[in-house]
């Protein structure tokens, strides 16, 4: 993965903070360990982090929170590691932005596994500063810019423009959803074509995040989200853009 990657462990509990500091150490990851939710945020703020493993748990600050609060500020992923494993917990986890969701007690070389999928899924290859750009998913990203109902998105820069000059923030996840809709606009694809349009055999364990990662998206996107112009949900199918896409 070239340069050493930093993670963050925000972990209350010692001895779980040292076991999962300990294989990613063996893995040659740099890490650093709090146990405070708003100590992570300072340590984001002063220091590059590429990762966090929050747990749910924390004294100060619930992790649900701390996780929106993260992805609201940067683009960092997020691995949320808590003994909640139920369904509905998870599917909350990744709604508030996180990348994916693994319960306690865990087996430590899938948690190895988790967090280099997290790794390469969030973060833009370095060379996406060329003019033809290896996206996460393996897939080719070019210098062209596709325009939709006075949008404009750009797949060498990685940004989107709104009719009204805004560039909402979009994760290099949203980003690659988008890139997909667009260029298969006014077709059906279910989920597990998207899966693999996104993340290709990267795909995340929850397949259901797919539908997360939408409905952020349509936030973004959307005058209206929860009645979505563009991205459609067509019933027991998949989803569908319907608005006309042309390249710039």
């Amino acid at each position: 993965m070239g340069e050493t990657k930093h993670i963050l462990i925000v972990e209350d509990d010692p001895v779980v903070a040292d076991v999962v500091a300990a294989c990613l150490e063996d893995a040659e990851f740099e890490t650093t360990i709090t146990s405070s939710g708003q100590a992570a945020l300072n340590i984001i703020s002063d220091t590059h982090v590429d990762l966090c493993v929050v747990d749910l748990g924390l004294p100060d600050m619930d992790g649900l929170s701390l996780t929106r609060e993260i992805k609201s500020r940067t683009s960092i992923g997020i691995m949320i590691l808590s003994g909640r494993g139920d369904t509905t917990e998870r599917i909350i986890g990744l709604e508030v932005g996180a990348d994916d969701y693994l319960g306690k007690p865990f087996e430590p070389r899938e948690l190895l596994a988790r967090v280099r999928s997290i790794i390469r899924r969030t973060q833009p290859s370095s060379a996406q500063t060329t003019t033809q750009t290896t996206v996460s998913n393996g897939a080719q990203r070019s210098d062209m810019s596709f325009i939709f109902d006075g949008w404009k998105v750009d797949l060498a820069s990685l940004e989107i423009t709104g009719p009204d000059g805004m560039q909402p923030q979009l994760s290099n996840s949203e980003f690659n959803l988008l890139q997909a809709f667009i260029e298969h606009p006014n077709r059906i694809l279910s989920r597990d074509q998207l899966l693999d349009l996104v993340h290709g055999d990267n795909t995340p364990a929850f397949d259901r995040s797919i539908d997360v990662q939408i409905t952020r998206l349509r936030k973004k996107i959307e005058s209206d989200p929860k009645a979505p112009k563009f991205i459609k949900t067509v019933r027991n199918r998949g989803y569908m853009f319907t608005a006309k896409v042309t390249r710039d």
